[in-house]
């Protein structure tokens, strides 16, 4: 990934998505809260975390991030082949989700991202 996207994707189940719009704010998921900071994805990266952290989940959601609203407080570090993945090292505020949505998959397998 040359230059580094404006937006990433976080993936949240039904539960995580409702208190999250009812709170204002989301805190991160039980992994985030272990990391210490709140996982995403870059849009070509969502379809491995979905394979590996969510496989046989239903009801998932996908919430689109403007990395720009957050500032310093988003952080490319090395992950998963090696690969930088943005992580967020403070709650995540909902007037920086920019777009929210079921996960949906196009005939192809692909995935229909929220707009």
């Amino acid at each position: 990934m040359s230059a580094l996207p404006g937006h990433a994707w976080k993936v949240l189940t039904a539960e995580q998505k409702d208190r999250f719009l009812a709170d204002g704010v989301f805190h991160g998921a039980p992994v985030d809260l272990a990391d210490g900071y709140i996982h995403l994805s870059a849009e070509p990266q969502v379809a491995g975390t979905l394979d590996k952290h969510f496989a046989g989940q239903s009801d998932l959601w996908l919430a689109r991030v403007d990395l720009t609203r957050l500032g310093d407080l988003v952080r490319w570090e090395r992950s998963r082949g090696d690969a930088l993945f943005p992580h967020i090292y403070a709650p995540l505020p909902l007037d920086a989700v920019t777009a929210l949505g079921a996960l949906q998959r196009a005939d192809d397998g692909s995935i229909v991202y929220p707009t």
